[in-house]
């Protein structure tokens, strides 16, 4: 499955994703290979690519050790149970 996310969205992403990349003294390569993924798609998380695959993108995030949280006006009523009518 393939998520579009907005481009201005995915290049803070890839801004996120590179700094903690540098910061943890890492190659492209090296993170590719500790997340499990292909070299390639970590340059393109970097550059701001407009499709990516949501596993994908969390397995990087993950391997990096940066949390993705949702949020909405709706979010207290989900958690409050009202979910399951649906």
């Amino acid at each position: 499955m393939t998520v579009k996310l907005n481009i201005d969205m995915m290049k803070e992403f890839g801004a996120i994703v590179r700094f903690h990349r540098k910061q943890a003294g890492l190659s492209r390569i090296d993170l590719a290979d500790i997340a499990g993924v292909g070299k390639t798609v970590i340059y393109d998380i970097e550059n701001g690519k407009d499709s990516v695959r949501l596993n994908t993108l969390l397995k990087i995030l993950n391997a990096l050790n940066i949390s993705v949280s949702v949020d909405s006006p709706l979010m207290a009523q989900f958690k409050a149970g009202d979910n399951a009518k649906g």
